[in-house]
């Protein structure tokens, strides 16, 4: 028997706003320690993952490990019946054909039930080494999804520069060019903060860096972390766990 309970539909809007444009069909592993995704884009150029931590649950219950397939497409279609601030009770059988949504009103004057089909989806799980990143950079979520959209009308690449003393958020195209530079600061929500033990200048997709800043909406922090040879990793962490973005830089066809 998998029970999960929370004070605010809200934050399950956010989690299907953030994987909505990335991925279609996936699998919720279910687990006593929490719930977890591991997902890839269909052109399998860009990597998602999740875990949701049981503690950050009002309520939590899981008898024994489940995977839970499921369409993000109708999970958003049965989340928009919600309010925001409803509590949602989520529930499956062991081996359950369905999942359960409940939602209800904060005055408990109304309660909503919806079943939502699974899916029986196959699983490919990919280890992911944790890997030593030369820069790590951590700004305001709204500031970093401000810069992707401004430079994505420029061009669809962006470079990033880092050195010990700024980042910069470099654009070419047949329009001209253009550059954002950020030092570091310690002003609270607007801290920005570089750990850098080299400089590095990476290349990437700015389609792909606009539907992971999808992810904004869960944390107020954006944490970057880039190497010329590993995978950019975009990192939101939030009150119920943390969301990862995995994305190969582009390669010179110098």
């Amino acid at each position: 028997m998998f029970e999960a309970l929370l004070s605010k539909a809200l934050i399950l809007k956010r989690i299907v706003e953030a994987l909505k444009e990335l991925v279609t069909d996936v699998n919720f592993e279910c687990t006593p320690a929490g719930i977890s995704l591991q997902a890839m884009d269909a052109s399998h150029v860009a990597l998602v993952t999740f875990i949701l931590d049981a503690n950050g649950f009002d309520e939590f219950r899981c008898d024994r490990a489940q995977t839970l397939g499921l369409s993000i497409t109708n999970l958003g279609k049965i989340l928009k019946c919600a309010e925001n601030d409803d509590r949602v009770q989520i529930r499956a059988e062991d081996n359950a054909s369905i999942i359960t949504f409940i939602f209800e009103g904060k005055d408990d004057d109304k309660v909503s039930e919806f079943n939502l089909n699974l899916l029986n989806l196959d699983s490919e799980h990919l280890g992911i080494p944790e890997q030593e990143y030369p820069c790590v950079i951590t700004l305001p979520s709204a500031e970093f999804t401000r810069i992707c959209r401004d430079m994505s009308q420029m061009t669809e690449t962006l470079a990033i520069e880092v050195t010990k003393q700024s980042v910069h958020f470099k654009v070419g195209g047949d329009i001209g060019e253009g550059k954002i530079s950020l030092k570091p600061k310690n002003d609270g929500k607007n801290k920005v903060h570089l750990e850098v033990n080299e400089n590095v200048s990476c290349s990437y997709a700015l389609r792909y860096l606009n539907l992971f800043n999808k992810g904004a909406s869960l944390g107020d922090e954006a944490v970057l972390m880039i190497a010329t040879d590993l995978p950019l990793v975009l990192i939101f962490n939030f009150e119920l766990g943390v969301l990862k973005y995995y994305l190969a830089p582009k390669v010179s066809e110098d």
